[in-house]
């Protein structure tokens, strides 16, 4: 905005698009709303309610506190905050995602002035704006220069897409992840080179229990970046943690999970196909227990889904994140997920996943009882086969020191450690301060 069209809109004074405030206060969120659910505006701060210019600076704590107000609104609103003259100006555009509420309820705007609307006025704006999906929003904080190429390259690969020239506009484009050049939530969630800079939730947590209860954690990794890393996380950390053996087939050799990881792919994927992304302040869970698998995505089934028709009927709650998934062949399109889980657990002599459902979908393998007798190399995870390797270059190595070269905490060494004496890979010989490590033949180094 130029000083003159301000100038203007002071003379024209408060109306249906324009607030003024004589100072800063949070309360502003409530005018921000009311915007949203209307047809935009501005708030002009530094002006009191006579027209009088008492002038505001537009300091970056200021201009902070103004986006976070805006940020923290459900949806979250878009705001354009300016120092223009001796006036700060927020500039607030008419919402796609209407209603919007603050943390003191819906507003609007009538008649120039900022009204709480009414249980029966809420009811027909949800009714007359149609809910769209958190991953067809259009996310107007982002912008091209956010975009990471390398990632668009990774996905072509993925989906061994022949283009050799990105165009990131276009790309996105055809992959209907933008309208009318504005990048949507799932365009964010996919190729943001910082997704959560744009929607704080987008992570995953990855945790490994020692034991069957949620209390000692002994492996933990948070990732916090585009839905593809996710995945691609989370199954190199089941391999890590899952015990495997090996299998020759003619002249080709195969790694066997005690958990077919074909099953935990598809867990894995579904789970963040399924997620419902409008929960904010959560986190995606894949955790491992000595008895068991847990995949938990935010959610419950999608409206109009019951528990059993799981497998039977395919309604997904994502279907822009489930195209693309499925460009990149991680998943099946019919919607055969759970039916394809049950039937590899089966294939494998294993229980068939458990499924709970409640406000959050969780699915839950069940880890087969396995013995060093009968498996001699397959309960080893990759963390005990790398500590191994290290204990064989050096037997005499202290705890402290292994510590330092697999960066990991002193207590996880120990746990470890115990583990493996458990498994007869390992054992202590001689004295503490002059003995040596023995790696018995079940450690398959």
């Amino acid at each position: 905005m130029d000083i003159e069209k301000l100038k203007i809109l002071i003379k024209e004074g408060e109306g249906l698009s324009i607030e003024f405030k004589e100072k800063y206060t949070p309360k502003i969120d409530e005018d921000i709303v009311a915007y949203a659910n209307t047809k935009g505006g501005y708030i002009i701060i530094g002006v009191t309610d006579n027209k009088k210019v008492v002038g505001e600076v537009l300091t970056n704590e200021l201009k902070a506190r103004i986006t976070d107000l805006a940020r923290n609104c459900k949806p979250s609103i878009h705001i354009q905050a300016d120092q223009v003259d001796n006036l700060v100006v927020v500039e607030v555009k008419e919402g796609d995602s209407k209603p919007y509420s603050c943390s003191t309820g819906y507003y609007r705007r009538l008649n120039g002035v900022t009204q709480k609307m009414s249980h029966d006025e809420i009811r027909i704006m949800f009714s007359e704006n149609p809910v769209i999906s958190f991953e067809e929003r259009l996310n107007r904080d982002i912008t091209w220069k956010d975009i990471s190429r390398e990632k668009i390259r990774t996905f072509l690969k993925e989906g061994n897409i022949g283009i050799k020239r990105v165009v990131a506009q276009d790309i996105l484009a055809s992959l209907n992840v933008t309208r009318n050049n504005i990048i949507k939530n799932v365009g964010v969630l996919f190729f943001a080179k910082a997704p959560r800079q744009f929607i704080l939730h987008c992570q995953m947590t990855l945790i490994a229990f020692k034991g069957k209860d949620r209390i000692h954690i002994f492996d933990r990794m948070d990732v916090q970046d585009d839905l593809l890393t996710q995945f691609n996380k989370a199954i190199f950390f089941l391999e890590k943690h899952l015990n495997r053996r090996s299998e020759i087939r003619g002249v080709n050799r195969y790694d066997l999970y005690e958990i077919p990881i074909e099953a935990l792919r598809e867990a894995v994927a579904n789970a963040i196909i399924h997620r419902d992304y409008n929960i904010q302040g959560t986190s995606l869970m894949v955790e491992v227990y000595d008895d068991r698998v847990e995949i938990t995505n935010p959610g419950g089934l999608p409206p109009g889904l019951s528990k059993a028709a799981l497998g039977k009927v395919s309604i997904r709650r994502n279907e822009l994140i489930a195209d693309l998934f499925f460009r990149m062949d991680k998943v099946e399109k019919v919607g055969t997920g759970i039916i394809r889980m049950r039937e590899m657990m089966k294939n494998a002599g294993l229980t068939k996943p458990k499924i709970k459902v409640n406000s959050f979908f969780t699915i839950i393998f069940k880890r087969p009882l396995v013995s060093p007798q009968e498996y001699p190399q397959v309960a080893l995870t990759e963390l005990e086969k790398k500590l191994l390797y290290e204990i064989k270059k050096d037997p005499k190595i202290s705890r402290k020191k292994l510590s330092t070269v697999l960066g990991i905490k002193p207590y996880t060494v120990k746990e470890y450690i115990e583990r493996l004496k458990k498994k007869g890979a390992l054992q202590r010989m001689g004295k503490t301060s002059s003995g040596y490590w023995l790696i018995n033949e079940r450690g398959g180094l």
